[in-house]
């Protein structure tokens, strides 16, 4: 088997098709208040319990469909529930604290590691599970764990998995964790800003006003509520990865590999030997028909 089976986790069509799913779902779940009308009511966190129980219907549906397409075995489940484990442990080190969460790193080299689909599924289990940890459960728990689900996948989608390497490769996945952890920032406060009264007429949301206004008055209260805040987790971020990166990536491909999750590879690999072992005999037939043919023609 080659080291050249970097993305251990096909994304097949049907995996795809979930993840579509949910996206649009969880696009729907954050962004619906921009839409809505003045009297429309405001209720996050009265749909929180639906959007919890549609995203773990959802998120069971990625799993399914991602086995289905790359025939995942329980050992890929062992894996997924170690890093969720890891991932969730991680996130109270920081405390919150000026955005520092230490958790992002690793969801950022898993994603690159593992792929799209797991990474979603991964991101989602493990703010489930730092939720579960440090009490922080609420009606804000199902829109983290669709954020930090789009933001491990999106490591997972980002360009040459099986040709970048070494410090190219860590160069880009701490500008990815730097990018992304502004977006996982910005998407977050989409949820708690549509539901907190009267901050400041300049960065208030004003349910009924138009599209573009509201957005304008969104930047303002990003900008001066929660820019700080991102970029510690930004900074933060990009640091562990460029520090800790190759000896993580280099642990993760290794489990990757012992775990079988590229059965394909290896299967091609043993048709290969098998194919070449036939050849062996056949040519060792051959040589010993000729060899008594030469020997009946001496007598």
């Amino acid at each position: 088997m080659t080291a050249r089976s970097v993305r251990a986790v096909r994304l097949g069509p049907r995996a795809v098709a979930a993840l579509v799913l949910t996206s649009a779902a969880g696009l729907v779940a954050f962004g619906w208040p921009l839409l809505a009308g003045a009297g429309s009511g405001l209720a996050h966190a009265e749909d929180a319990p639906w959007l919890f129980a549609v995203l773990l219907v959802l998120l069971v549906g990625v799993v399914v469909a991602t086995i289905a397409d790359s025939g995942l075995d329980a050992k890929a489940v062992a894996m997924l529930g170690v890093l969720a484990a890891v991932g969730a442990a991680l996130r109270p080190l920081g405390a919150g604290t000026a955005g520092l969460e230490p958790m992002f790193f690793l969801m950022v080299l898993s994603g690159r590691v593992l792929g799209p689909g797991f990474g979603f599924v991964l991101g989602s289990v493990t703010m489930f599970a730092s939720a579960l940890l440090t009490g922080g459960v609420g009606p804000w728990m199902p829109f983290q764990m669709l954020s930090m689900g789009w933001f491990t996948m999106g490591a997972g989608l980002l360009p040459g998995p099986d040709r970048l390497r070494g410090r190219g490769e860590l160069l880009m996945l701490g500008a990815y964790g730097f990018v992304a952890a502004f977006a996982y920032g910005t998407v977050m406060n989409l949820y708690g800003w549509t539901i907190v009264p009267g901050l400041g007429s300049g960065i208030s949301f004003v349910a009924g006003d138009a599209l573009h206004e509201n957005l304008v008055r969104f930047l303002a209260y990003c900008t001066a509520t929660s820019l700080g805040w991102d970029l510690g987790r930004a900074v933060l971020t990009v640091a562990l990865t460029l520090a800790v990166g190759p000896a993580l990536l280099r642990a993760l491909r290794r489990a990757t590999r012992r775990a079988a999750f590229d059965a394909r590879a290896a299967f091609e690999h043993e048709a290969e030997a098998v194919v070449e072992d036939r050849a062996v005999v056949e040519d060792r037939a051959a040589f010993g028909d000729r060899a008594a043919f030469g020997d009946r023609g001496s007598r």
